[in-house]
C-alpha cells in the first residue's frame, strides 16, 4: 500500500514504494518472490481531475505492470474492489498445494493455540 498523496509533498510514493520492493529483496527472498499488488490509498486527498495522470505517472515511473487498486480507505472509495479481489484470490488459493511452514515460525506456531 503506497500513498499516492504523501502529506510531505517532497515524499515521492514511487521511490517509497521502491524501497519496500529492496528492502523485501534484501532480506526475505522468499516474501520478495511472492505475487504482489499495488494499492494506491488516500485517493480522496487528489483532485479528480488529476487522478488518471498521478496514477499513470506512477505505474509508469514504478514500471508496474501487476494488479493496482487505487482506493481511499476514509471515503472507502475503491474498498469493495479490493475486497472483492482478495476474496477472489484467497478463494481460489484453497485449491492450490499446501504451503510449508516457514521454519522460522514452527516454534511459534507449535505454542499457539490456533482452535
Amino acid at each position: 500500500m503506497v500513498d499516492i498523496a504523501p502529506f510531505d509533498s517532497a515524499v515521492d510514493a514511487v521511490a517509497q514504494a521502491k524501497a519496500i520492493v529492496r528492502e523485501l529483496k534484501k532480506y526475505d527472498e522468499s516474501l520478495y518472490e511472492k505475487p504482489r499488488w499495488v494499492v494506491l490509498n488516500k485517493l480522496d486527498m487528489v483532485p479528480p481531475e488529476e487522478r488518471a495522470d498521478r496514477v499513470a505517472d506512477f505505474v509508469k515511473r514504478f514500471k508496474w505492470k501487476g494488479p493496482l487498486f487505487q482506493i481511499s480507505a476514509l471515503t472507502r472509495e475503491g474498498c469493495e474492489n479490493l475486497n472483492r479481489a482478495i476474496y477472489d484470490h484467497v478463494a481460489g488459493s484453497k485449491n492450490a498445494p499446501p504451503i510449508e511452514a516457514d521454519p522460522r515460525f514452527i516454534d511459534d506456531l507449535n505454542g499457539a493455540d490456533l482452535g
